[in-house]
């Protein structure tokens, strides 16, 4: 019996001004892409009608959220913090987020946008969200890559970073959906 692809939501926290989150998502997306069992469904919130902003239900996210098995969030730092429409996209769900796995991937200047994932890692905890340990974090990722969108050097490091992010959330997704399947979450 062949079990069914795991659903992953990659939610993309950036906006599409500028060049760099453009380039880091579809780095990243590429990447997810070519991993066997895993069905990938891209969530841009700069796509998203956000409507009054504090966590009113949006009719295009929420139902992806409850299909996914897991996610993965790609996000910049703006001043030592994540961007405030992602904010919003997360809010906008609630028991839809409960006993599934969250992975990160971030960029930035010098921290490479570790500042927002380690508060993401609260907001997610709160939600009922296990978050992996292993992210991916893209240092002065606005020099990493090429005016073509391609990266001007080897990414080798982030690569392995991925691979390594993937496995744990496989195996957090895999559990927890069986989990799921057993009994209901209690939260």
């Amino acid at each position: 019996m062949q079990q069914e692809k795991l659903r992953i939501a990659v939610v993309l926290g950036g906006n599409h001004s500028g060049r760099t989150g453009p380039v880091v998502s579809s780095w990243f997306l590429d990447r997810a892409a070519s991993r066997d069992g895993v069905a990938v469904d891209v969530l841009d919130v700069a796509e998203l009608d956000l409507g009054d902003g504090h966590g009113t239900s949006l009719e295009s996210f929420s139902p992806r959220i409850e299909a996914a098995d897991g996610f993965v969030v790609v996000t910049p730092e703006y001043n030592h913090g994540y961007p405030g429409p992602l904010k919003s996209a997360i809010d906008s769900a609630r028991k839809e987020w409960f006993a599934k796995p969250v992975a990160f991937v971030s960029y930035g200047g010098m921290s490479g946008g570790l500042r927002a994932v380690e508060q993401l890692r609260s907001v997610f905890a709160e939600l009922h969200v296990t978050s992996v340990r292993t992210s991916v974090s893209l240092h002065n990722a606005q020099r990493m890559f090429g005016a073509e969108g391609g990266p001007v050097d080897e990414l080798r490091g982030a690569e392995d970073a991925v691979e390594e992010m993937f496995d744990q959330l496989v195996w957090w997704a895999l559990a927890l959906r069986e989990a799921r399947g057993r009994r209901p979450y209690p939260g």
